[in-house]
């Protein structure tokens, strides 16, 4: 009897985890079911300092969040979601003096100015400047580093602007 008691509770625990089910996103984002493509016009470095190829690393990194984290088609211009922008700052300097008055770590700081139009709902549209920053050690040369520096604030930008278009956190 007790062989049929679990047997019966086994079947129907399968039956409602079949038939029930819940959706999840791990990203966060809520993005509407009529949004159906992004469009990500190249980011152009207007910041003097900043690296040759920021601007087009910056590009890449805004598309394959959206890649990466939704189901939204990439497309060249007129998308559903349309972002669009500039490099506006990249520099350097001390960030933590040693007792010798020398600069112990190093931070670069990046910023850039985006647009963002929500065709579907033109109330989520948005201008805003983003800003991050990355410490390094000042005994390291900023040419050895910046690749790492500069894919760290690309990650972080891009975050912060992809939480601020389709997260409701």
């Amino acid at each position: 009897m007790k062989k049929l008691i679990y047997l019966f509770v086994f079947a129907l625990s399968s039956l409602m985890y079949w038939n029930c089910s819940a959706s999840y996103s791990f990203t966060g984002a809520s993005i509407s079911p009529d949004v159906k493509t992004v469009s990500v016009a190249f980011f152009e470095g207007k910041a003097p300092l900043a690296p040759p190829n920021a601007s087009q690393l910056f590009t890449e990194a805004m598309k394959d969040i959206f890649l990466s984290q939704t189901n939204l088609t990439l497309v060249t211009e007129d998308g559903d979601l349309e972002f669009e922008g500039e490099i506006t700052s990249y520099n350097s300097g001390p960030a933590a003096i040693q007792g010798t008055e020398a600069a112990a770590i190093t931070r670069v700081t990046m910023g850039v100015k985006v647009k963002f139009t929500n065709n579907k709902d033109e109330t989520q549209s948005f201008e805003s400047t983003f800003s991050r920053f990355e410490d390094f050690e000042t005994s390291k040369d900023l040419s050895s580093v910046e690749v790492e520096i500069l894919q760290s604030l690309n990650d972080q930008l891009t975050q912060d602007i992809f939480n601020k278009a389709v997260t409701n956190w």
